[in-house]
């Protein structure tokens, strides 16, 4: 039909229904029926800029970007600020694809022609429209807001160049915002003509302005006006769901035209090609749909062409579309289902539909597709039903069961305990079949009902009290374990005759007594620092009892009693186990002291600021022998001084 080899065809349904959706419609359009189109140049779709036409379609020079000089053209699927933003910018094809192509044609300075093409006709004496939709392109401040407007002539001639139909716009306005409006006009095929031109001519000369976008030139046949109706029912739509069943009537008027006129209802499924329903000649057709019916969408029209045109499709006119649409059933997916134990938290959701309603036990009814129940009870056990229904109201059931088991009640003795440290306890649960104790230390048997409890301290025991259905309860002891008695009398202690010392007594166990004895020199026999002043050697006893029954314990401390500092003279450190050491026990009665001994040479042989390692007889490991040696002793408490001197006898 000499389209250029590099445009693409857009699908005739998506014309035939953009045809009817847009308002504005200008100059000498079909009133009646169209037929398909014989020609349908939507110059493709694809990738900005697209490619160019063919040398036979237009004589403007091909320029591929968005924004055509003077005297060229493009081909592109938008523009976006061309000239100072003095062009619209257009995001789409006249059909709102992002993806399809337009001609954007930018005047030359002489009128001419910027379109041709030549198209094969296949119906004699038949009436067709021509029409293709424009864009001013020029925007309303553009050229001091007088820009030249675009004014086009389309004209339909023989092949030799005769003219058989002219038609002009004449001037195309500019528009506040980008706006695409059809052009056209009818004519009929003379008997002995099957190919003519298509030939698009600007009249307007260049300058500021004249410049346009051209997109879905189309070429069908017109006819007169039929109008297809379900009978009984409002709307040319009908919604059924799969399985039901009916029997749709569908009739059609047709105004006056053609004389004896060949009828054909046609059929689509789902957009795909319309095809001829055999035997449907008549202006009425019955549709039956049974529950075998696949879903799909049923489209319905009834073509009309001359007699002697009847078996070349492309001669035809249709009606408007009748549809019947057989929507799925929702295929509902329901989950969470299963056992549960009694107080425990379920879900159960379902997936499929758009609305849903649900029933249960107990006169359990919701709407929602999730349901949340907390703290479950045995009587919500049995089946939950669902029904879901689609937009389109096609419905479909579904259901699930909750088991709800019951819950055992744990119980534990006793649940509070006291015993002594050391002392073992006997815990007992109750309630189901099985059970665990937890922690497990000190237990004698953990996944026992009865087991004996030995802690070292206070401790919390719970029990897992598990049943059949394996639910579980818990319960608790609370075992106090009662430390022992401790008696620590202290250190010994150590005192001049006449003078106090202060005995320095601790004690541990839970809620325990404690008292001193003999009661013999003592300030305070129920303190556990008392201040004691024996005459003689004396031992205190500190006796620590439990309040509890957690028996009692003694400790003691030896008070040693000085009449004085006596200072030995001499000592044999033999290592016969006899007066091997110079010992001075007196100064335990004093903390701050300090012993110094001299050699006859005036050397420090021996230095101690402490008894517990009285001298032997060396200086670092070496014997010294037998001899006298002077001693100076320093009492800084009491600031005495004492000196002398010791013998070493070997």
């Amino acid at each position: 039909m000499g389209i250029a080899p590099s445009m693409k065809t857009k699908t005739y349904l998506l014309f035939f229904l953009v045809l009817f959706t847009i308002p504005s419609l200008h100059a000498q359009l079909c009133q009646g029926s169209l037929g398909d189109p014989i020609v349908n140049i939507t110059f493709g779709a694809g990738p900005n800029p697209g490619p160019s036409l063919s040398a036979a379609a237009t004589n403007y020079i091909f320029r591929s970007g968005d924004c055509p000089d003077d005297g060229f053209y493009s081909v592109v699927n938008r523009t976006s600020s061309c000239f100072g933003n003095s062009w619209h910018s257009i995001s789409s094809d006249h059909t709102g694809d992002a993806n399809g192509y337009f001609m954007l044609v930018n005047a030359s300075q002489q009128p001419s022609a910027f379109y041709v093409d030549t198209v094969d006709v296949f119906c004699n004496n038949t009436t067709y429209e021509f029409a293709a939709w424009i864009m001013n392109m020029i925007r309303l401040t553009t050229c001091s807001s007088n820009p030249i407007q675009p004014n086009l002539t389309f004209l339909i001639e023989r092949t030799d160049g005769t003219v058989l139909q002219t038609f002009s716009t004449g001037n195309i306005p500019n528009e506040p915002v980008p706006a695409w409006r059809q052009y056209g006009f009818f004519f009929t095929t003379p008997a002995d003509v099957s190919r003519v031109v298509v030939r698009i001519i600007n009249n307007a000369p260049g300058g500021c302005g004249n410049d346009l976008a051209l997109d879905d030139i189309t070429f069908r046949p017109c006819g007169p006006l039929a109008t297809a109706a379900i009978n009984g029912f409002p709307s040319n739509d009908v919604d059924l769901c799969e399985g039901e069943t009916g029997q749709f009537n569908f009739s059609s008027t047709l105004s006056p035209g053609f004389t004896d006129p060949h009828f054909q209802w046609q059929r689509s499924i789902n957009g795909n090609t319309w095809t001829d329903i055999a035997g449907a000649n008549d202006l009425s057709y019955t549709a039956d749909v049974d529950a075998t019916t696949t879903a799909a969408q049923y489209q319905y029209r009834l073509t009309i062409s001359k007699i002697e045109n009847s078996n070349t499709p492309v001669c035809r006119v249709a009606s408007n579309v009748l549809t019947i649409r057989i929507n799925p059933n929702p295929v509902l997916t329901v989950s969470g289902n299963g056992a549960y134990c009694e107080g425990e938290n379920a879900v159960l959701t379902v997936r499929g539909a758009k609305d849903y309603s649900w029933n249960g036990p107990s006169g359990f009814t919701s709407v929602d597709s999730v349901l949340n129940f907390t703290g479950l009870q045995t009587v919500q056990s049995g089946t939950y039903s669902v029904e879901g229904t689609t937009a389109a109201g096609c419905s479909a059931f579904a259901q699930t069961t909750l088991q709800i088991n019951p819950k055992p009640v744990a119980m534990a003795q006793p649940s509070e305990i006291s015993i002594c440290e050391g002392n073992q306890t006997t815990l007992t649960a109750s309630g189901g079949t099985k059970y665990q104790w937890l922690p497990t230390v000190f237990l004698s048997s953990p996944a026992a009902d009865v087991t004996l409890a030995s802690p070292t301290d206070s401790i919390q025991y719970m029990v897992k009290v598990s049943n059949s259905f394996s639910c579980s309860d818990t319960a608790y002891v609370l075992v106090n374990v009662l430390k022992k008695p401790v008696a620590n009398a202290g250190a010994d202690k150590y005192l001049l005759l006449g003078s106090t010392t202060q005995l320095n007594g601790t004690v541990g166990g839970t809620n325990v007594s404690y008292t001193w004895s003999p009661d013999l020199f003592i300030d305070d026999v129920s303190t556990l620092q008392p201040v004691v002043n024996p005459q003689a050697d004396q031992t205190y006893i500190l006796e620590v009892s439990s309040n509890e029954g957690c028996g009692s314990v003694v400790d003691s401390v030896k008070v040693k009693v000085f009449k004085g500092i006596y200072v030995p003279n001499a000592f044999s450190p033999n290592g016969d186990g006899l007066n091997d050491y110079w010992n001075i026990p007196g100064l335990n009665v004093f903390t701050d002291y300090e012993i110094l001994v001299f050699n006859r040479y005036g050397q420090k042989v021996y230095h101690s600021k402490t008894i517990t390692k009285p001298w032997d007889g060396r200086i670092k490991g070496k014997e010294q022998p037998t001899g006298i040696y002077p001693y100076i002793i320093h009492i800084r408490e009491t600031g005495t001084k004492l000196t002398g001197w010791v013998m070493i006898v070997r």
